[in-house]
C-alpha cells in the first residue's frame, strides 16, 4: 500500500510538472475508452445480478468493471471478462475491442492456468498432505509456464491498443489465519493455499512489469475480509458452487474497485 501510494504521488507531481511545461496529459475519465478483460473475478462471479446477455460468463452488475464504468462515464466501455477463462481463452476469445484508440484496460488471468478451482475441489475433498502436494503442483506450474502465458497475452494487449493503460489486477488472500473457523480445511491447509496465492500474484508482478503494464494488488484491500475472518468479502464452499471462493459484491466494490481505481 505504501509502494502505491508513493508511485500515485510520484504520478501526480509528474503531471503537474508537465501541465506546466505544456505537455499533453492522458484522457480524464470521462475520456477513457474502457475495456475489461479476464476470468471469473473481473467478470464478477459471486457477486450475482448477473447480465441477461452474459451466459456462462456471469458478468456481473456488481463486478468492479461496470462500478468504475457507472461511476466514471468513460467515452466507452466494452466488457468481455469471462467466468473460466485462461490467459488462452483471452487471447483467442476477448481482445475484440481492443484497438489504437483504446485507453484503458483492465484484466485479471492466470488463477485458471494453474489449476485453482481444481485445487480448492482437492483440499475440500482430500487430506491434508493431499492438499498441500497440489498447492505445491501449481506453484511448479506458476514459475514453469504460467509466465509464458502472460507474456503472451500482455503482448498481445499491447499490440492492439498501444496507447492503452493496462492494469493487471491480482488476486485475494483467501485466509485469515487463526481465525473464526471452527471446521474445515486445517491451518495447514489455508497456509498453503494463502502461500500459493502469494506466489502467483509476485508472477503477476513480475509479469506485468515487465510488459510494462500496471500491477495492482487486492491483498491490502481484502485484509480483514479474508474467509475466516468474521467479516469475509469471499464466499467460502457455496451453492451454487461456481460462487465458491469467489468475491461478494463486497468483495467487488470494498475490494478491486478501490485497487483498481488507484491504479488508473
Amino acid at each position: 500500500m505504501l509502494w502505491r501510494r508513493f508511485v500515485l504521488s510520484a504520478s501526480t507531481a509528474l503531471a503537474v510538472a508537465a501541465a506546466a511545461l505544456g505537455v499533453a496529459q492522458p484522457a480524464t475519465a470521462a475520456g477513457h475508452r474502457y475495456v475489461a478483460l479476464g476470468d471469473s473475478y473481473s467478470s464478477g462471479v459471486g457477486a450475482g445480478s448477473y447480465l441477461s446477455d452474459s451466459g456462462d460468463c456471469r458478468r456481473s452488475a456488481n463486478a468492479y468493471p461496470r462500478l468504475w464504468a457507472a461511476a466514471n462515464s468513460p467515452s466507452s466501455f466494452s466488457f468481455t471478462a469471462c467466468s473460466g477463462a485462461t490467459t488462452g481463452s483471452v487471447r483467442s476469445g476477448q481482445l475484440g475491442p481492443l484497438n489504437s484508440s483504446t485507453t484503458l484496460v483492465s484484466v485479471t488471468a492466470g488463477g485458471n492456468d494453474v489449476g485453482f478451482a481444481d485445487i480448492m475441489q482437492t483440499c475440500v475433498l482430500n487430506g491434508e498432505a493431499t492438499c498441500v502436494a497440489a498447492v505445491n503442483a501449481a506453484v511448479v506450474k506458476m514459475n514453469g509456464t504460467l509466465p509464458g502465458g502472460l507474456s503472451a497475452l500482455y503482448g498481445d494487449i499491447r499490440s492492439r491498443a498501444p496507447q492503452a493503460r493496462v492494469v493487471v489486477l491480482g488476486y485475494p488472500r483467501f485466509y485469515q489465519l487463526s481465525g473464526s473457523c471452527i471446521a474445515g480445511l486445517s491451518e495447514t491447509e489455508r497456509a498453503a493455499i494463502n502461500r500459493g496465492s502469494d506466489t502467483l500474484n509476485g508472477v503477476l508482478a513480475k509479469q506485468a512489469a515487465n510488459a510494462g503494464f500496471t500491477f495492482s494488488s487486492v491483498v491490502d484491500e481484502f485484509t480483514g475480509h479474508e474467509i475466516c475472518s468474521g467479516d469475509s468479502w469471499l464466499h467460502s464452499l457455496s451453492v451454487p458452487v461456481y460462487n465458491s471462493y469467489h468475491p461478494k459484491a463486497a468483495g467487488q466494490s470494498g475490494g478491486y474497485l478501490p485497487a483498481f481505481r488507484s491504479a488508473v
